[in-house]
């Protein structure tokens, strides 16, 4: 499995990810796709690690470039 980066107890260390509760999500909507996924101590609420994605549907400038060119 992977190794995954953790912050527990305000320190930053490693772990398996086989050793913890791993939780994933996502959103979705007409502007963006995000999705994202955690990592607890089993028995634990406490999230240790968490790290996120967001794809845009739309790219931020397409309209400033096209008001540009006419």
């Amino acid at each position: 499995m992977a190794i995954i980066k953790v912050l527990i107890d305000g320190q930053l260390g490693e772990m398996d990810e086989s050793e913890l509760v791993k939780t994933e999500g996502s959103h979705e909507n007409d502007n963006e796709i995000a999705t994202w996924v955690e990592y607890r101590l089993p028995g634990s609420d406490v999230i240790v690690h968490r790290s996120a994605h967001v794809h845009l549907k739309i790219p931020l400038l397409s309209d400033a470039v096209a008001a540009s060119i006419g």
